[in-house]
């Protein structure tokens, strides 16, 4: 099984311009990669996934997937989004049987599925909870066990971390490593931070401003479980971030001033004042 996506553009038209967000953009998958999408914002990251998801269509170009055309969204892919978007009125379990529900599969199949996956992202014990009783990040995870009882061949992530504090974010970003080791999945995670796409992926696609393309590639070859303080994620995430922090400055500069810099940016600190001086 592959994703092909090949020479795929995205425009959107509105009444006073045209914009490129993909431009002949070309890529591959491998089945069983865990692949991240990193790139400035408006860079087309959450647009090639959408398409890839059969959400939107390219202007030009196909996405190819077990050797067919991606037409429109189907089962044989899964798309978490940066909001968990659970039904509050349900309970977690009925939430991750939901999607099993619509499918058709009988009641006894998708209640054993839902409590094998609850008991994966370690919610067993709040099956029976509502969604207001759960915090920001159980909410991602009864998100992800939902995702995964669909048991389609592809998860798509568009930042399903982003929006969670630092310590949440690492326990899910080490539980999301030891699920893709036991399930195998072909995994495409949308990110803005470089450190969090070698922490998960095998390759790193760095993207660059638009209209959206591949800048460059890496691959990452660290054992896995993976951990956050080593030095080898800096290793990498410093390589990732030379070759990034051009695009993010096109990005800034486009949005600010032609003069915009990041290296006269990034402290804001004068040697005429005394700041810290008499500590």
């Amino acid at each position: 099984m592959s994703i092909i996506v090949k020479d795929v553009s995205k425009e959107f038209i509105s009444k006073h311009k045209k914009t490129s967000t993909l431009e002949n953009f070309n890529l591959e998958i491998k089945k069983g990669e865990f692949v991240c999408l990193l790139g400035p914002s408006g860079c087309g990251k959450s647009t090639l996934l959408n398409i890839i998801a059969g959400l939107e269509k390219a202007t030009k170009g196909v996405v190819i997937l077990n050797g067919n055309e991606i037409k429109g969204a189907g089962p044989d892919r899964t798309v978490m989004f940066q909001e968990a978007a659970l039904f509050p009125w349900l309970k977690v379990i009925d939430n991750v049987e939901f999607g099993m529900k619509m499918a058709g599969i009988s009641k006894e199949v998708r209640r054993e599925k839902a409590l094998y996956y609850l008991k994966m992202v370690h919610l067993s014990k709040f099956q029976n909870s509502y969604v207001y009783e759960l915090s920001g990040g159980m909410k991602q995870r009864v998100a992800l066990a939902r995702a995964l009882s669909l048991d389609s061949e592809v998860l798509l992530m568009d930042e399903p971390f982003a929006a969670l504090d630092s310590q949440t974010k690492m326990i899910l970003q080490l539980e999301l490593q030891r699920i893709w080791v036991e399930t195998q999945k072909t995994i495409i995670f949308v990110t803005h931070n470089a450190e969090e796409a070698v922490y998960l992926a095998n390759r790193v696609v760095v993207m660059a401003a638009n209209p959206g393309r591949i800048k460059q590639e890496f691959i990452i070859e660290l054992a896995r479980p993976r951990q956050m303080e080593s030095c080898d994620i800096s290793h990498y995430t410093a390589k990732i971030m030379k070759a990034l922090k051009e695009e993010v400055e096109k990005v800034a500069k486009a949005e600010y001033d032609g003069g915009w810099n990041i290296e006269e940016n990034s402290v804001l600190y004068s040697t005429d004042t005394n700041m810290g001086g008499n500590i």
